[in-house]
């Protein structure tokens, strides 16, 4: 089931691989006493979840002492595989709801992922900086980075100069038009396959 994430990112170490091979099962036994995932959504959970999350390093490499920030983690995406990915970087995964983060500090403990910091909060009450903020489609984009632009913290220290990267699926013209060109929009299609991902986009916007 991981080998599609394989496929697609050759270069993991076998410890990576390792991380990544265990998701499914520490996912699956979660789901049956918190219901994080969709039940029916846990069957295409490599693609959905874990390859969706990844596609944001398609586009950058997170360099060490990278600080990122996940809001509205839910169960851990996709702090927790970008987490895997970039060892070396720093994930604040945040969400409002408890049992939520309940999940994300056991997944990051069982796997031992020492860059993960859970935090149950709102995003109106972080008051920290990070080089980037990043979350999978919790608001429309104008309203979620007029919430979170206050935690950027101005930096040229990765390719991409700091800022928000956006996982979202549809068609984005009309949340993206007050943005006119400050925007760049990946389609996740060109680096993935799947039919999943024919719609869905990555949004960038740098501060």
């Amino acid at each position: 089931m991981s080998e599609i994430i394989f496929s697609y990112f050759p270069l993991m170490s076998g410890d990576q691989k390792e991380k990544i091979s265990q998701l499914y099962s520490i996912y699956l036994r979660w789901n049956n006493m918190i219901n994080v995932i969709s039940r029916k959504d846990m069957d295409n959970f490599m693609v959905h979840h874990v390859l969706h999350s990844l596609a944001i390093a398609k586009v950058i490499t997170f360099l060490p002492g990278t600080r990122i920030i996940d809001i509205g983690t839910g169960g851990g995406f996709p702090g927790i595989p970008l987490a895997i990915l970039f060892p070396d970087s720093e994930f604040t995964l945040l969400d409002s709801i408890e049992k939520k983060i309940k999940v994300v500090t056991s997944v990051a403990d069982e796997l031992g992922l020492k860059n993960v910091r859970p935090v149950r909060k709102r995003i109106e009450e972080e008051k920290a900086r990070y080089h980037f903020v990043i979350s999978r489609a919790v608001a429309a984009f104008p309203e979620f980075a007029a919430l979170t632009s206050k935690n950027i913290e101005k930096s040229e220290k990765n390719k991409l100069r700091s800022g928000i990267l956006y996982l979202k699926g549809g068609d984005l013209t009309a949340e993206l038009v007050s943005f006119q060109n400050k925007v760049k929009v990946w389609n996740i299609k060109e680096f993935f396959k799947e039919p999943f991902f024919e719609t869905k986009k990555i949004v960038y916007l740098p501060i």
